[in-house]
Parts: C-alpha cells; structure tokens; sequence
C-alpha cells in the first residue's frame, strides 16, 4: 500500500501575518509606490524581512528550477537543494520518479543528509538514526522504553516535482501554481531535441555572489553590460537585447552580422523541423519565460573563441552542431543555454538578503569522453569567466544599494527585459500581500 503524500503545511501568510501592522504596511507601501522603468528601492535588496517575503511570497509558492535528470541518473541518486530557509532532498526512487522530500528529520529537526549530491537506499538521520525510505515514510525509529506510536503520522514532509524535457523542478507550496502545465508545453519542444536524458555531467560550479538573489536575475537579462564579458562576446553577439536604431555606430558591423548568421541558422532551423521564434511572456504569466533559437559569432556552433564546436559529440537526435544557441529564462531562479554539443543550466539559489548561490552545471553527451571528444578547461572556460564577471558586477550593485546615497535609477531601452523581471516580481509579492 502506498502511503499518503504527507505534504509541508503552506508558508502563505506565516510571516507576512506575523508582521506589526505599521511594518506591512511600510512594505506594501515599497510594492505599491515603486516607479515603473526604474531600478528597486534599496531595502528590496538589503532589508532581511522583505527577504524573507520573498522566502514566503516566491520561492515559497512558485515552482523552482532544482537540476537535471544527469544529476540523478540512477534509483537512489539524491542531490539537496537549499535556499532561504529550506533544504530540500530531491531523489530518483526505485520506479524511476523523483521525490522531493523536506531534508528535515520528524524527530528533532536534525539534517537527515548532509552532503550535496550522493546516492542511498533508506535515508537514515545521522543524530537518532531515524530511518526513512526513499519515500519520506518512516520505517525505523528505536525508543527503548518509549510509548509506542504511529510512524505514520511522522513521515518526512513531502513537496511537489515536475520533470519536464530533463529539467527538474520543485514546488513547497500546498497547491503549486497550475500555469506551469502552459510554459511547460511552451519550452518542452524547444529543448526535447537535446535529450536531456542521454547526458552526463561534465563538471558543476558553485559560486557565492555577495548579491541579492534579484540583482543576480536582473543581471541575467541585459546585455548592456557584455563589454564586461570579452570572452563571451567571442561567440554571443553582444548586441543580444538591442533593436533597429537601438545600435551604437560601434557594433554595427557586428550587427549586421548577426542579422546574417540568425537569418542562416532560421532557414536551418525550419529545414530540420526546430522550433526558434522568440516566445517572450516575462511579466504576462505566472511561470514567466523567454526562450528562443539564437545565432551564435563564427562558426555559430559553441561558446568558444572562434564559435567551434567544444565537444565532438552531438547531443540527442540533433542533426547539425551549427545551431547556435537554444536559450531559455524562466522565472524566477533560472537560465539555460542548449547548444548542439553541450548545455549549460543556472540556477540562482538565495542565502540570505546579501548572499546567493549560483549553481553552473556543464552537461555533455554520455558517450563523450573527457580528453577524447572534450578538454574541460576549454568546455568549462568561457562560462567560468563570464560567471567571475558577473559575479563582481553583482556584488558592485549590492553595494552600492547599502549606500545611502543609493536611489533608483532609470533603466535603459535595451534593459527591457529586467523591467519585465521587476514587473513579475513586484505583482507575485503583492497577490501574496493582498
């Protein structure tokens, strides 16, 4: 008999009900008040309680990117996902589904398991030594001299997955957002193609940004900044964002080149049956995405100095490496890169108001052999240096947000999308104020 799904009790409301009446109504205020087409206030990125808001109202109520299918490629295979206040087991069950269990143990509390990837069978706390099955359920729990009692009613807390096109997604709330069905219907033919399933991991990177995990997002979707990035814009146009008559007299050759190479990949793109166009719902759905089919500089293969493949591997049943890149955003903690020989996902995991964890994962085909058919250092190059860019952009606007001589400042054409992300945002929290 299987044992009922013993979900976590819903955070809606928990803090912000908790909140003195004057301190709500100074935040609802900051919500209602903010100035469209300009950056937050200052306490949306350094006040501690509107962080736990967003614990509450967005990472509490929404689905979240966790990891891939190759980070759980066998029965047992776990990894945790920790951010704000939660931690959280995600494991491959013997059927082959995934569970997403409350890393907290029914006894006292205790971290049931503390490393961040790794495989088991029974999930055992290491202080008691309460036993769990892959499950949640409890299966052993030794009180020598104790009442008995029902281990039924002491099964680890339970919260929603989704597997959609080898993407894992989490949710913790009682009654996840039903929108997602929609975008999931929207990204899934796009990224089908890659075979997510038939991958492995070639190397994961961790970074702390000292950054709110909002600056890190909002970061993610300009490109106003990519003379930042010079080894990126070796093979990413760094007009990426910009429109006809957008254009600095600088880049207009590279502008023009970009229409050529995005004319080349569509025409490609149509005569193999993959979709492209750009689907951009930022601020107009609940799961909000942008994803398209994007050309790539040189070659228009990889993110490599010349735009060369960086693997001799094609993924899936992709029949050309050159298809540049198979980009996708979705709100709020991810971003994704899918090319013909490799993918890359990001995922934005907060700490606290000040501190985030930006999680990089490099996935290549399963039969591709590391010295063989890729160089990691080569693989893994670009990202990593764009990833220490960012890094340092981030933590240059958390700063400068704890000055007080800090004020919002207008965002500029080609940053439309972080408006959009801000825009998305500022709505979610406010439903949860309401």
């Amino acid at each position: 008999m299987t044992a009922p799904v013993n979900v976590a009790p819903a955070s809606r409301g928990k803090i912000v009900s908790s909140l003195p009446a004057d301190q709500l109504a100074e935040i609802s205020a900051l919500f209602e008040f903010r100035r469209t087409g300009y950056s937050l206030d200052a306490p949306f990125y350094t006040d501690p309680t509107i962080f736990k808001v967003d614990m509450e109202a967005i990472f509490g109520q929404h689905w979240i990117y966790a990891g891939s299918v190759a980070e759980l490629p066998e029965p047992g295979d776990y990894i945790t996902v920790d951010y704000g206040p939660y931690s959280l087991i995600v494991l491959r069950n013997d059927d082959g589904e995934v569970n997403v269990l409350h890393n907290v143990c029914r006894h006292r509390g205790a971290r049931v398991l503390t490393e961040s990837a790794g495989s088991t069978g029974n999930l055992v706390c290491g202080y008691h030594s309460w036993t769990y099955s892959p499950e949640g359920n409890l299966i052993h729990a030794s009180a020598p001299g104790e009442a008995k009692f029902d281990k039924n009613c002491f099964a680890l807390k339970r919260a929603h997955s989704r597997e959609v096109a080898g993407l894992i997604f989490v949710c913790i709330a009682d009654e996840p957002p039903t929108d997602f069905d929609e975008t999931s219907k929207i990204f899934e033919p796009y990224l089908a193609p890659h075979d997510l399933s038939k991958t492995k991991i070639a190397y994961q990177q961790n970074i702390i940004e000292e950054g709110n995990w909002k600056l890190v997002m909002e970061n993610n979707r300009e490109c106003y900044h990519c003379d930042g990035h010079p080894e990126l814009a070796c093979s990413l146009f760094p007009t990426w964002g910009l429109t006809e008559g957008l254009i600095p007299t600088h880049l207009e050759d590279v502008w023009d080149r970009n229409k050529e190479a995005q004319a080349s990949l569509e025409e490609r793109c149509r005569r193999y049956g993959l979709p492209y166009e750009v689907v951009e719902e930022l601020d107009t759905r609940i799961a909000g995405i942008r994803i398209s089919r994007e050309s790539l500089d040189g070659e228009g293969e990889s993110f490599s100095a010349d735009g060369r493949r960086l693997s001799k591997k094609l993924l899936g049943d992709l029949p050309d490496f050159r298809l540049g890149r198979c980009s996708m955003h979705l709100q709020p903690n991810s971003w994704f890169h899918f090319l013909g020989d490799h993918v890359i996902t990001f995922g934005v995991f907060p700490i606290n108001e000040h501190q985030s964890l930006v999680r990089t994962t490099w996935l290549v085909a399963d039969d591709a052999v590391e010295g063989v058919d890729y160089d990691l250092d080569k693989l893994t190059y670009t990202w990593k240096q764009t990833n220490l860019q960012d890094k340092a952009f981030v933590e240059l606007c958390q700063t400068g947000a704890g000055s007080p001589a800090y004020e919002p400042g207008p965002y500029m054409k080609s940053e439309y999308q972080v408006e959009a992300f801000i825009n998305w945002y500022v709505q979610r929290v406010q439903e949860h104020l309401a």
